[in-house]
Parts: structure tokens; sequence; C-alpha cells
């Protein structure tokens, strides 16, 4: 069982804003000690590094794609890690893909949850 569901795509258009989640579930993650990351991969297109965070959320890093436009958090209460999506272009649109590495692991992703697509169109 992939311990790792994303929500929150959808259809928006140009300009618009999304909240995607990737929530934690089971005993397989410890998601209070792990770094979460989002990836990001648009048809035809190899994957592409969008975000990541360290366990407590001290640490952020964002890929080329996500620069003054998306933001990363994370709420280790609720095991669950956000991915804010503002001032959205079509070429933004992709499937949004969380990912988790476990503690020690530095950032080499352990888990990958399902995905959620993000479509940007007018």
């Amino acid at each position: 069982q992939v311990p790792l569901a994303e929500s929150g795509g959808g259809l928006v258009q140009p300009g618009g804003s999304l909240r995607l989640s990737c929530a934690a579930s089971g005993r397989t993650l410890a998601f209070g000690t792990s770094a979460m990351g989002w990836f990001r991969q648009a048809p035809g297109k190899e994957r592409e590094f969008v975000a990541r965070i360290n366990w407590n959320g001290d640490v952020t890093n964002y890929g080329d794609p996500a620069k003054d436009r998306f933001t990363i958090y994370r709420d280790n209460a609720k095991n669950t890690v956000y991915l804010q999506l503002t001032s959205l272009k079509p070429e933004d649109t992709a499937v949004y893909s969380c990912a988790a590495a476990r503690a020690g692991s530095g950032w080499e992703w352990d888990y990958w949850g399902q995905g959620t697509q993000v479509t940007v169109a007018s």
C-alpha cells in the first residue's frame, strides 16, 4: 500500500491558484521525521523537481518552475504536506506527485504517491 495520497488537482484558468495536498497514512512512513517533496511530469517530458521541505519545515528548496509562485509547507499534526500554486500558467499543466524520504535518507526519495492532475487552461 502506497502511504502517500495526493489531492487538490483540477482544471484552473491561467493566473489562478490551487492548493495540492499529500497525506501520509499507515505505519510504513514516519511522516514527522521524513523530508517531503513535490515533483511534476508533463506529457512527453521528464519528471521535474518542484519543491522539497525538511522534516520540521525549517528548510525549503524550490525548482526553477516554482520560484516566486509556489509554496511548500507541512502540518505534521495532520501528516500532510501542501503545495500552494499561484499565478498558474498553461506550462504548469502536469501530474504533480509527492515523495517522502525517510529519516537518514537525506533527499533520497523512498516513497511516491500516485499523483494528481493539474490542468491550466482557459
